[in-house]
């Protein structure tokens, strides 16, 4: 009495699924494109001043720049001077945790930049930061 071996349907589909997996990495995708986060660039570039005690900052920043000729650049949209409160404080309440950064040409006229930072600072943000360039050694 010799037992046939029968073959089941099981065996003949033993491949291996894929689908769990690439849901995994497609949710897996999805959180790091969310939770990433991004630099607001200004739309312009600045000549901006040296500094020997400059140093990198790599968190996310809201960047307001001043041109030469006095014109104050925020999320890469020209502003006036009175318009940069609200503009700060919306894109401080998106990025709670980013601090708010200055980019200064070197030649931009004082009262420019002294205006910009009180502005600044009546949005709610105490200490703004001032960008410069490293000094080259």
């Amino acid at each position: 009495m010799r037992h046939k071996h029968r073959h089941t349907v099981e065996d003949e589909n033993s491949d291996i699924d894929m689908t769990p997996m690439l849901d995994i990495v497609f949710i897996m995708l999805i959180f790091f494109i969310v939770t990433a986060s991004f630099i607001k660039e200004s739309g312009i570039e600045v000549n901006r001043p040296i500094a020997s005690t400059s140093t990198p900052n790599e968190t996310a920043h809201i960047v307001v720049s001043i041109k030469e000729d006095g014109e104050i650049w925020i999320d890469k949209r020209r502003v006036d001077v009175r318009a940069v409160r609200t503009n700060v404080m919306r894109l401080h309440v998106e990025n709670p945790l980013g601090s708010v950064i200055v980019a200064a040409d070197r030649n931009t006229r004082t009262h420019v930049l002294v205006a910009v930072v009180d502005q600044i600072r009546q949005a709610g943000i105490p200490n703004p930061t001032i960008a410069t360039d490293a000094e080259s050694r």
